[in-house]
C-alpha cells in the first residue's frame, strides 16, 4: 500500500520512529500528543545494539550518536561493590558503538526534529475522542473538534493508552509489579566506560548518558505503591541507598535536589490477543509494557515501527499489514516482558534470584536477531 494517511496517537519514542519509518516510506502521517509541552523526564535512557541499527534503518543513526555516549561493555557487580564480569557487548553495526546513553530530551528532540523535516504534522495538546470504523479507514474526531479519516490509526500512547481502550477494553491490563524505580544524574567519573549493574535485592546501575554526565537508576521494592510528595524525595532516595556498595553511598550523598529525582511505579502488561481492531492498531508500551530490567522498553517500540511501516507499505489491506506485524513482533516482545518481569520478581523475593550476567548475554543475543 502506498501514499496512506495515518494518524499516530502519541509523540513519544515509539511514534515518533513510527512517523519517521512511514515517512520515509510515503505514507502521509499526522502525530496528535495529548500534552501541550510535550515535556519528558530529565534524565537518561539505555538504548542497546538493537536500537543502534534501528537508528541506522531510520536514517537518523548520525544525529542519534551526536546526541549521546557510546559504550561497548556492561560491568556486574555484587552488593558489596565487587566487579565480578565485564562483558564484551557485541556491535549490530560496524564501525559503531554497541550501547548508547542518551537523555531523554535529546532523544526526543533528535527524533522529533527527523519527522518534522520529514514532513510528519505533529500536533500538541490533542487527544482522540472518537473512533468511527468505514470500510476504507476510520474516521476520528479530536479533543479540538476536528474530525478527519485516515486509512490508519497507530496508538502509541503509553501503557495508559486511551486508544487501547477505546479499541480493546477487555484487554490484558498494566499490573503493578510491587518494585519502582529511582532515577537521579550525576557528573560523570573519568573511569566509567561502560553500564554498571550492581545485583541484589535492590538493583542499581550506572548508565553514561554524555561525556559529563551519568544517571543512576535504583529499583526498590515498594508493596503498597507508594506515592512519595516532591518535597523530601533526594532524601527518601538517599535512604533508599543505605547499605548500598561503598561507590554507590558515595554518589548518594549527592541526591539533594528534589526536582531532580524521577520516581515511578513499576507496571508490566503483555496483550496476548489481537494488536488491533479494524483500521486501528498498536505498538509499543500500549501493548507490550516491560519493566526496565533489560532496558528494551523503548527498543521495541522503536522496532515496532519499523516493522509496522514495513508491513504497511508490502501489504495489499491494512488486515493483511496488521496480522503480518503482529507476527513478526509477538515472540521478541514476550520474551523482554517476561525476562525482565522475572529479574524483578527475583529482587522481591517472588521468584529465584536472577543472574544480571546471564540475563544480560541471553538479551544480547536475542535483540541481535533480526526483526
Amino acid at each position: 500500500m502506498q501514499d496512506l494517511p495515518v494518524l499516530v496517537v502519541g509523540a513519544g519514542i515509539g511514534g515518533l520512529s513510527a512517523a519517521i519509518a512511514l515517512r520515509r516510506a510515503g505514507h502521509r502521517v499526522t502525530v496528535i500528543e495529548k500534552d501541550p509541552t510535550w515535556s519528558v523526564y530529565g534524565v537518561g535512557i539505555i538504548q542497546q545494539s538493537n536500537v543502534v541499527r534501528a537508528m541506522e534503518q531510520l536514517g537518523v543513526l548520525d544525529a542519534f550518536l551526536d546526541a549521546a555516549c557510546g559504550f561497548d561493555a556492561v560491568e556486574i557487580y555484587v552488593p558489596d561493590g565487587t566487579r565480578v564480569a565485564r562483558v564484551p557487548t557485541p556491535s549490530l553495526v560496524e564501525g559503531r558503538p554497541s550501547n548508547v546513553g542518551i537523555g531523554r530530551r535529546a532523544l526526543q528532540k533528535v527524533l522529533g526534529d527527523s519527522a518534522r523535516e520529514l514532513g510528519a504534522d505533529i500536533r500538541l495538546g490533542l487527544t482522540v475522542t472518537a473512533l468511527d470504523e468505514a470500510d476504507d479507514g476510520v474516521d476520528v474526531t479530536l479533543s479540538d473538534g476536528s474530525t478527519a479519516r485516515y486509512a490508519v490509526v497507530i496508538g502509541a500512547d503509553g501503557v495508559y493508552s486511551q486508544t487501547r481502550q477505546m479499541i480493546l477494553p477487555d484487554a490484558e491490563k498494566p499490573q503493578f509489579t510491587g518494585q519502582a524505580v529511582w532515577r537521579y544524574n550525576f557528573p560523570r567519573p573519568a573511569d566509567l566506560d561502560a553500564l554498571h549493574v550492581y545485583n541484589g535485592r535492590i538493583g542499581i546501575g550506572l548508565v553514561p548518558v554524555s561525556r559529563d554526565t551519568i544517571y543512576m537508576y535504583v529499583t526498590t521494592p515498594e508493596p503498597d505503591n507508594p506515592r512519595y510528595p516532591r518535597e523530601g524525595l533526594a532524601a527518601a532516595m538517599r535512604g533508599k541507598l543505605v547499605g548500598a556498595a561503598p561507590q554507590i553511598q558515595a554518589l548518594a550523598s549527592q541526591i539533594t535536589d528534589d526536582d531532580g529525582v524521577v520516581y515511578r511505579p513499576l507496571e508490566g502488561m503483555m496483550i496476548h490477543g489481537p494488536w488491533h481492531k479494524g483500521h486501528v492498531v498498536l505498538l509499543g508500551d500500549a501493548v507490550h509494557a516491560t519493566t526496565p530490567h533489560l532496558g528494551q522498553g523503548a527498543g521495541m517500540a522503536i522496532e515496532d515501527a519499523l516493522v509496522l511501516a514495513e508491513e504497511l507499505t508490502a501489504a495489499d489491506s491494512v488486515e493483511e499489514a496488521f496480522s503480518a506485524y503482529r507476527a513478526r513482533r509477538y515472540e521478541r516482545c514476550r520474551y523482554i516482558v517476561e525476562s525482565s518481569l522475572a529479574i524483578c520478581m527475583g529482587q522481591l523475593g517472588k521468584g529465584p534470584p536472577i543472574d544480571n550476567h546471564k540475563a544480560t548475554a541471553e538479551m544480547f543475543a536475542m535483540v541481535a536477531q533480526p526483526i
